[in-house]
Parts: structure tokens; sequence; C-alpha cells
């Protein structure tokens, strides 16, 4: 919204079905910082009724976080309508370990890539990918850092992991899980709900992954990761590339050159070298493939609601 604001673009909301507080929450906060009533209005509607919105000609761009479904549905709406459209949807971002002089900062950041926000975030570290000389000690540790991690209340400050956001969102990745594990998975750790109130689901790690398994090519949207072993940086790209997703991805090395170099080759739209997910307010964030289009944030992501013209004059 910011970028948008800035521009003088006013912005309806349509917030996901799950979070009408909030998204009436930030709307009061706006309210209260000053923004005049109309720059920025929540709306609650149906999905009919944005498709109308979208098509209605005094809307002239529509942005999308969200859902693959989500993002199918609204392009297509906005083609229709010849709207320009922003999608930012899932990933399945790779954390890409060449060597490590310091292993366990290695799998301390892993840890807080994976499972900050209970792993509900799209740009999380969800594919472990590891050179052969390092994938026992990383993977080893990993899955200790994991069932170290306590689940509790998020409203309390010493919590690292909380709920994810419904029971239907449980159940989805514990199915993801389940589908790995039956078909021949190795589940080095977590892998089950967690008992009592909430839809907590424990710090889960797979290995042995391969393309007929769910966990493959679908997005872990919770607490599990996978964990795969490659013999060189060349084989960690390919594999990492493999991906319909391209949000982000971070490779770890000592060996900086090296590392820049496989950054530079993943199909992504955001490369880290030793850290992951890096957000601020003026670093471009989006992705390609089936991670998105266009870009949020800084002066990129101003110029995708913008009118460029040109205005040319000649002496005579």
């Amino acid at each position: 919204a910011a970028p948008n604001l800035m521009l003088g673009n006013t912005i309806i909301l349509k917030h996901a079905s799950n979070c009408p507080q909030s998204a009436l929450l930030m709307e009061e906060i706006l309210r209260q910082a000053g923004l005049p009533d109309d720059a920025y209005v929540n709306v609650f509607a149906t999905n009919e009724q944005i498709a109308d919105m979208i098509a209605d000609p005094r809307v002239q761009g529509v942005s999308l976080t969200g859902s693959e479904r989500a993002g199918t549905s609204v392009a297509e709406t906005a083609g229709r309508n010849l709207k320009k459209v922003v999608l930012e949807l899932g990933g399945s971002d790779v954390f890409i370990v060449l060597d490590s002089d310091d292993m366990d900062a290695t799998v301390k950041s892993a840890t807080k890539a994976r499972l900050s926000n209970a792993g509900q975030a799209c740009n999380a570290a969800k594919r472990f990918i590891v050179t052969e000389d390092f994938y026992d000690d990383f993977t080893d540790k990993l899955a200790t850092s994991f069932e170290s991690v306590t689940a509790g209340d998020p409203l309390d400050e010493s919590t690292v992991l909380g709920p994810l956001s419904s029971q239907g969102a449980a159940d989805t990745l514990i199915e993801q899980i389940d589908d790995a594990v039956s078909k021949g998975a190795t589940l080095l750790t977590g892998g089950k709900k967690i008992d009592g109130p909430g839809a907590y689901v424990q710090p889960t790690l797979l290995a042995d992954v391969t393309p007929d398994m769910r966990a493959y090519s679908e997005e872990l949207f919770g607490p599990a990761g996978v964990v795969y072993k490659v013999k060189s940086a060349s084989e960690a790209v390919e594999l990492a590339n493999s991906s319909v997703y391209g949000l982000s991805g971070s490779v770890w090395s000592s060996d900086l050159d090296s590392a820049r170099s496989v950054a530079a080759d993943l199909d992504v739209g955001m490369a880290f070298v030793n850290e992951h997910g890096t957000t601020l307010p003026g670093l471009p964030f989006g992705g390609v493939k089936r991670s998105g289009v266009g870009r949020e944030l800084g002066p990129w992501g101003m110029d995708e609601f913008v009118n460029k013209k040109l205005l040319r004059v000649s002496k005579k």
C-alpha cells in the first residue's frame, strides 16, 4: 500500500477472509496517521464482487498477495479488462549450503529461516540443498534444532513456534507430510500435530523426497522442510531451479565468489548470500515463474502503478 499512497493512488483493500480484524485495524491505523478517509478503504466483498470491482473503469490496477489459485483468478479477470496486475504468490525457496566454517551458526539461520511465523511465509526456506561433505552434519544439527523448539501461546513473548493460520492449513500440511512418508520419504523429526487446542504442527524435517511426492513440488506452508544431498554446486542449482516456483533463495558459503556465482544462477526474483529472505522498504520484492509477476516495495514497487507518458516538444 505504501508505494501507491506515496504516488497519490487510492486503494481498496479486500483482505483475506481469515483476517478481518487485523485488516480493519490496519485501516484504523492509517486513518489515525492522518490519511484521508477515502484514500484507503477496507471492504468485505465476495469473490464475485471483487471481479466486478476489477472490471470497473475507475480501477486502474490490481495487486494480489496470495495463493496460485487466487492469483490465476485475479490475473484472468484483470487480463479480460486490460488492467495492470502485480501478483505475489507462493514459493518453495532454497537454502543452499555449499560449505560452512561455523555449522552451528548456519543451522541457527536455517532454523529461523524455516520456522519464523510458524513457517507461514512465502519466502521462508523450505528446501535445504546441501553438498555431500556437509550434509550429515547439517542435517543432524538441523533436526536437533527443530526438536528443541517448543510451541506455545503466540501472545507469549517467549514463544518461538505459534499455531498455523487455521485447522485446515494444519490438516493440509499433515497430508503433504503423510503422503511423502507413505511413498518412501524419511521422516527425520516431527510429522504430527501437537496435542491440545490450536492448529499446531511439530517442526518437521523430511529427507529422500522424490518427484512423485507432494512435498517435492508443492509449497509447504508451515513448519516443515525438506533436505537434499548434492555432489556439486551445479547439481544444487539444477535441483533448485527444477521447482515451478521462483520467489527467492539463499546460498551459504565461506567462499563469497563461489556463493555469488551460484546465487546468480538461481531462477528466482531475489537471491541472497549468507542471509535469507531479507526484506527492507527500499528493496524490490517479488518472484518469477509461478511465484508471480511484478515487484513490490521501493522505487520498483512505485513504478508498477504509474502511467508513463512521453511528452516531446520540437522547436521549429
